[in-house]
């Protein structure tokens, strides 16, 4: 068995939330009246989505162009709607986090985000995020995403922690293995209970 660690990091995407970019690229295109495939073709082409997670284009820049491209006059709040509610919370998750915080453990978020989606999370009715958190790493703040070292050694330097007593969760392999790279304990997010056995085996009990 692992010794618990002082510091526990999960990430967002399909960890707390799963979500469908095709969904948002349909609520421009209504929003909009411009088609589905063209919606999704200005994304995809410029490559958005990482420029935006890792802090190198602004959503306000995003907003601009896309309404300069298409000739668009929706505003940046219904775009950034549109563009923003993606998610569904899992809802199995939700006694993980409330026994963890029973428990008095440390808990933080580290996610490759973008502005849109952030505020949205922030700004419905998801109670935990970003309340269930005492630390928030969020790629599209600290200009650096998953999996480069920078953002890990970032987040450790926060919470001041030795790259051996942190455990991480996330649900791609490439950001794990970045992790574990850097002295992290870390594990692939597959489910509820997964996470609870992963736990488990670092003495961390919480009942379930």
């Amino acid at each position: 068995m692992k010794r618990p660690p002082q510091f526990i990091f999960l990430d967002a995407g399909n960890v707390l939330v799963s979500f469908d970019y095709a969904k948002g690229f349909r609520q421009i295109a209504e929003e909009t009246g411009i088609s589905f495939s063209q919606v999704e073709g200005f994304y995809t082409k410029e490559n958005l989505q990482p420029q935006l997670e890792s802090g190198h284009l602004s959503w306000h820049e995003v907003h601009s162009a896309f309404c300069n491209h298409f000739s668009s006059e929706i505003t940046l709040k219904r775009f950034s709607t549109a563009a923003g509610n993606i998610f569904t919370l899992k809802a199995e998750m939700i006694p993980v986090l409330a026994s963890l915080q029973r428990n008095c453990f440390r808990l933080g978020l580290l996610s490759n985000s973008c502005q849109p989606h952030w505020d949205y999370l922030c700004n419905s009715r998801y109670s935990l995020l970003p309340h269930a958190f005492t630390t928030i790493v969020l790629s599209h703040e600290v200009s650096v995403a998953k999996p480069a070292r920078e953002i890990y050694h970032y987040a450790q330097k926060i919470v001041q922690v030795s790259a051996d007593q942190i455990f991480f969760c996330d649900d791609l392999t490439a950001n794990v293995d970045a992790a574990r790279a850097i002295g992290w304990d870390a594990e692939i997010f597959t489910t509820a209970r997964q996470l609870i056995r992963d736990l488990n085996d670092r003495g961390i009990r919480l009942g379930m």
